[in-house]
């Protein structure tokens, strides 16, 4: 691996020290009593370190998950100690490189009218000669930077960036967790399809043959008396607009059209317009996502609206949306009185294996006396 081009290095070295220095601000201000607010602002800092970090090594720095909090803060902190120490100590080889470089040159220009005159090595500088001297110098302070400045930053952003990612699974972990997700993915798959036969089954199929058994009796009364066949033809009509009705639903639970055509967002807008407890939906702008992520979502929210209306109780429904760092965050909160169990029923059940199967995660916080908070993180794949 060849090392960063010289300005770029320099450049990220160098902008360490600002770092730093917010770094260690952070570090002191963690003393004061506005410890959240400081958190906060660690967390961003450390945000937009992984983006640099990542820009300068060309390799985008994994970002922690959303659900362990704890450990993300305390990785963060860790961070900021080593940034508020090595990031400065680090930042300060590009800047006194060049700082050297500078002082020295003017010192060699103008050593005739600067009284006492002396090299930044504390040599005086009494004539030309050791003008010339000062600038061997200064070209040793360039050389230095020119040759420690690259492979030091690129050890650094290394090192910074295994400070701000993610503990690395080992392989056994990761392979145990693949293996539970496509269990997972299988169990939604074969749910989803024993549902959707159920419906066609006991809905669309039935309905059907009564369409063919009032087609039946439309033969036997055209052979007998076609003026009385008509009621019968009507009745067949009926039977075959309302088997169409159930069949269209049937699509529309395999993947809604409105997805399709107005989004995520329009989609579970018209889903809180139909539920029967109050429901407001709290939107923020959200990127297109792959169809099966939108409608991995849609289904969250149709489902946990449904357990609501069934179980909890409630007067008030709250739907959130949103996009952050790569993936889709929907949370569903009611105010119910709470003590949903996720390990009985088949909904949340449901919400588990559908967005285990995406690699994503699933949080049920639902204390007796409410409220319940339903929230599901699904990778965006984008």
């Amino acid at each position: 691996m060849t090392n960063q081009p010289g300005p770029k290095a320099w450049r990220f070295l160098a902008f360490g020290v600002v770092v730093g220095l917010r770094a260690l601000g952070l570090l002191v201000g963690m003393a004061l009593p506005h410890l959240p607010r400081v958190m906060e602002a660690v967390g961003r800092l450390a945000a937009n370190e992984r983006d640099r970090v990542g820009r300068f090594l060309a390799i985008p720095v994994p970002v922690p998950s959303t659900e362990d909090s704890a450990t993300t803060v305390r990785r963060d902190v860790r961070w900021l100690a080593l940034q508020a120490t090595g990031g400065i100590l680090a930042g300060l080889l590009p800047v006194g490189s060049v700082t050297g470089v500078a002082q020295n040159v003017v010192i060699a220009a103008f050593w005739p009218f600067i009284p006492d005159a002396a090299s930044t090595l504390d040599m005086p500088v009494r004539s030309w000669g050791d003008a010339g001297l000062t600038l061997v110098t200064a070209a040793a302070y360039g050389l230095l930077g020119v040759l420690v400045v690259p492979p030091l930053a690129r050890w650094y952003a290394k090192v910074s960036a295994a400070r701000l990612a993610p503990p690395v699974q080992s392989l056994a972990e990761r392979l145990a967790e693949v293996t539970a997700t496509r269990a997972a993915a299988l169990e939604a798959h074969g749910t989803e399809l024993q549902r959707i036969e159920r419906s066609l089954h006991d809905g669309t199929q039935n309905r059907l043959v009564a369409v063919v058994m009032q087609l039946g009796a439309v033969e036997r009364a055209l052979s007998r008396d076609p003026a009385a066949a008509l009621p019968s033809v009507l009745t067949a009509q009926n039977a075959a607009t309302d088997a169409l009705a159930e069949l269209r639903q049937v699509v529309r639970s395999i993947y809604p059209p409105v997805l399709a055509e107005r989004g995520l967002s329009d989609a579970v807008a018209s889903l809180a317009a139909q539920c029967a407890i109050p429901c407001t939906l709290d939107e923020h702008p959200l990127p297109r996502a792959p169809a099966a992520v939108e409608a991995a979502a849609y289904f969250v929210v149709a489902e946990a609206l449904t357990n609501a209306v069934k179980h909890s109780g409630a007067d008030q429904i709250t739907v959130s949306l949103r996009a952050e760092d790569g993936v889709l965050v929907v949370e569903v909160t009611d105010n119910g009185h709470g003590g949903a169990d996720d390990g009985q029923g088949t909904g949340l059940r449901g919400i588990h294996h559908r967005i285990a199967a995406f690699d994503g995660t699933t949080k049920i916080d639902s204390p007796l006396g409410g409220p319940t908070v339903v929230r599901v993180v699904i990778p965006a794949g984008t």
